[in-house]
């Protein structure tokens, strides 16, 4: 069996925008908008927490947890926390973490936890000379006191199963990952007919507090 080595495709936003625009798989994906200071600005008054990210780029790199708290605002980045009592203090502050890269805003999900870590699921998909075939399903343990999962920034790696049930309950598991499964193949259809030759995936999912699942995005350089 021949694995592709497939497109590749470094924007997150045109991937995002893709699924966007099928119904099923937008309930999935948190509200998404680009980096701007109006669209910061009106993310943080609806959601108090947002994420923002480069569009290109990869292993949490840059990545920035972003909350309105109050009448004040902070920002994580890694394992540090800067407080502001502006909005014009944090979009000064946030400018000189990003540079000039563009980058995303996207609603912050209060994840499932571990031991108070949050924990996300990466699914490795990839198309072979007889068609799409799973590779991998895994947890991934954020490292304690980072928010980001990856495990090039700590983070720890367990099965699938122990995630879920660690993190919800047993009685989850096969439920949560026949649903990761159908989002993939949903998903997978639909930028392979956007982005026809693309050939490695790997799915980024969160599963909340409530047990939603969330797509966060989607990288065609899976590790």
């Amino acid at each position: 069996m021949v694995e592709s080595q497939g497109r590749q495709l470094a924007s997150k936003w045109a991937k995002t925008a893709a699924l966007l625009g099928h119904s099923m798989l937008a309930a999935h994906i948190p509200p998404t908008r680009m980096y701007s200071a109006d669209n910061l600005r009106a993310m943080l008054n609806t959601h108090e927490m947002v994420v923002i990210k480069p569009v290109r780029g990869a292993g949490g790199h840059g990545v920035i947890k972003v909350q309105k708290e109050g009448s004040g605002y902070s920002h994580s980045y890694y394992s540090n926390t800067s407080r502001f009592s502006s909005f014009e203090g944090l979009f000064a502050s946030l400018a000189s973490v990003k540079k000039k890269r563009p980058y995303l805003i996207q609603k912050g999900i209060r994840l499932a936890t571990i031991g108070g870590r949050p924990i996300d699921y990466r699914v490795k998909y990839v198309k072979t000379d007889t068609g799409w075939v799973y590779r991998s399903m895994v947890g991934r343990l954020a490292k304690p006191g980072l928010f980001v999962t990856n495990l090039c920034r700590g983070g720890t790696m367990m099965t699938a199963a122990q995630g879920i049930s660690r993190s919800l309950s047993s009685g989850h598991v096969a439920s949560k990952k026949r649903e990761m499964r159908a989002l993939t193949v949903a998903a997978t259809q639909v930028l392979e007919s956007k982005f026809p030759g693309i050939g490695q995936l790997g799915f980024d999912y969160g599963i909340d507090r409530n047990g939603k699942i969330w797509i966060f995005e989607v990288n065609t350089r899976p590790q």
